[in-house]
C-alpha cells in the first residue's frame, strides 16, 4: 500500500482507487473508471497547476497551486485550497471548506459551509453554503441559500434567495425571496416578490411586485414596481411607487410619487413633493413644497409648505399652509393656521387663524382671527368669537350662528 500516488507532468493515467495521496505535475490529466467514469483518493490530492481531472473526483482534501479543471463531479471531504489559480467544475461540488484565489466557476450545484474566493464566483446551480466571502463578482444562476453572503463587487442571482444578510460593496441583483438584512453600497434590485427586514442601500433600489419588509434606509432613489408593505422608509432623493403602499413612517428627502393610496400609521415627512394618485392618510404630515393627491388625512397634524391640490380636501386636528401657500379644496381640522398671502378655499374648524394679507372662500369656525389685508370671498360665519384687522375685505357681512356648516 502506498502512502502517495504521483502522475508525472504532461502525462495522462488512469486510475480507480488510491490508497492515501495523490500528487499531480504540471499539465498532467488524470481519467477515471467505472460509468460515471470516477477516481476516489482516501488522502489528499495535490495539484502542481493547470490539471485536469477528466471525471468525478471525491478525495478527503485538495491543494492547488494554479488552475484547476475537472469534468465531473468534485466530492471533498474536508477542505478545497487553490492559490493563485482558478477552480472550474463542470459538475456538482460538496466541501467544507473552499478557499480560491482567483475564480470559482461551478456548472451545477455547489454546498459548502465555508466559501472564500478572492476573485469571482459562478454557479449554475443551486449554491447552498454558511458563509461566501468573495472579492469581486458573484453570479449565482440557481437558488441560493446561505446564512451570510459578502461580495466586494458585484451579485447576480437569478433564482430565489434565502439568505440571512447580504453585505455588497457594488451592484446586487437579485429574483426575490427572503434575505433579512441587506446592505449594498452600490444599487440593489430584486425582479421578484421579496421578503426582509432592513435594506440599507447607499444608491438606488428597485424592487417589483409584492414586497414585505420593516426597515428601508436610501441613500440616493427608491423605487417599486408593485405593492410594499413596511415599517420605515427613509429616502435621501426620490422614491416612487407604482402600487398600494401601506406602513408606519416615510421620510423623503426630495420627491415621493405613489401611483396608488398611501397609508401610514406614523409620520409622512417629504422635503419636496409629494404626487400621489390616490388619498394620503398618516398620523402626521409634513411636507416642504407641494402635495397632490386625491385627499390628505392627518389624525393630528398637517403642514405644507406651498402648494396643496386635492379633490376632496384635507382633513386634520391640525392643519397649517406656510406663507404665500395655496390649498386648492377645502381644509377641515380643529386648528387651522393660514400662512401670510396665502391662498385657500373653504375652511371648516374650531379654531382659524388667517395671517396677514391672505385669501380664502369661506370661513366657518368657533373663533376666528383674521389679521390685517386679508380678503374673503364668500362668508364668515362662527359660534364663538371673531377678530378682525386692519384692511380686510369682505364679501359679506360676518354672521354669528348657532350652528356652522359640515
Amino acid at each position: 500500500m502506498e502512502d502517495r500516488t504521483s502522475v508525472a507532468s504532461e502525462s495522462t493515467v488512469t486510475l480507480d482507487l488510491v490508497n492515501g495521496d495523490l500528487s499531480m505535475g504540471r499539465h498532467s490529466t488524470v481519467k477515471g473508471t467505472g460509468t460515471p467514469a470516477k477516481v476516489r483518493v482516501t488522502g489528499t490530492v495535490y495539484c502542481e497547476g493547470d490539471n485536469t481531472v477528466a471525471c468525478n473526483l471525491s478525495a478527503e482534501n485538495l491543494e492547488a497551486e494554479g488552475d484547476v479543471v475537472v469534468r465531473g463531479d468534485l466530492e471533498i471531504e474536508d477542505k478545497i485550497e487553490v492559490e493563485e489559480g482558478r477552480l472550474e467544475v463542470y459538475g456538482n461540488v460538496t466541501s467544507k471548506y473552499i478557499d480560491v484565489d482567483h475564480v470559482l466557476f461551478v456548472s451545477k450545484d455547489l454546498v459548502s459551509e465555508e466559501i472564500d474566493v478572492g476573485g469571482s464566483l459562478q454557479t449554475d446551480g443551486k449554491t447552498k453554503a454558511k458563509n461566501i466571502d468573495v472579492g469581486g463578482s458573484f453570479r449565482a444562476k440557481g437558488e441560493l441559500e446561505a446564512d451570510d453572503v459578502d461580495v466586494g463587487g458585484s451579485l447576480s442571482v437569478e433564482a430565489k434567495t434565502n439568505i440571512k444578510k447580504l453585505d455588497c460593496g457594488g451592484a446586487a441583483q437579485v429574483a426575490g425571496g427572503k434575505i433579512l438584512e441587506v446592505d449594498v453600497g452600490g444599487s440593489f434590485e430584486s425582479t421578484d416578490e421579496l421578503e426582509f427586514e432592513n435594506i440599507d442601500v447607499g444608491g438606488t433600489v428597485l424592487l417589483t411586485k409584492k414586497n414585505k419588509g420593516c426597515k428601508i434606509s436610501v441613500g440616493g432613489s427608491f423605487r417599486v414596481e408593485g405593492d410594499l408593505t413596511f415599517e420605515d422608509i427613509d429616502v435621501g432623493g426620490r422614491a416612487e411607487i407604482n402600487g398600494s403602499v401601506e406602513g408606519n413612517r416615510i421620510d423623503v428627502g426630495g420627491i415621493l410619487e405613489v401611483n396608488g393610496p398611501l397609508k401610514l400609521s406614523g409620520r409622512l415627512e417629504v422635503g419636496g413633493k409629494v404626487e400621489a394618485d390616490g388619498e394620503v392618510s398618516a398620523e402626521s404630515i409634513e411636507v416642504g413644497g407641494v402635495l397632490r393627491a386625491t385627499k390628505v388625512t392627518a389624525k393630528s397634524h398637517a403642514e405644507i409648505g406651498g402648494l396643496v391640490d386635492t379633490k376632496e380636501g384635507v382633513a386634520a386636528h391640525s392643519f397649517e399652509i406656510g406663507r404665500d401657500g395655496e390649498v386648492r379644496g377645502p381644509i377641515r381640522a380643529d386648528e387651522v393656521e393660514i400662512g401670510k398671502e396665502a391662498r385657500v378655499g373653504d375652511i371648516f374648524g374650531k379654531r382659524i387663524l388667517l395671517g396677514k394679507g391672505a385669501r380664502a372662500e369661506n370661513v366657518y369656525g368657533d373663533s376666528v382671527t383674521i389679521e390685517s389685508h386679508c380678503r374673503i370671498n364668500g362668508e364668515v360665519q362662527y359660534t364663538s368669537e371673531l377678530s378682525l384687522g386692519e384692511g380686510v375685505s369682505l364679501a359679506k357681512a360676518p354672521q354669528k350662528v348657532d350652528k356652522l356648516p359640515s
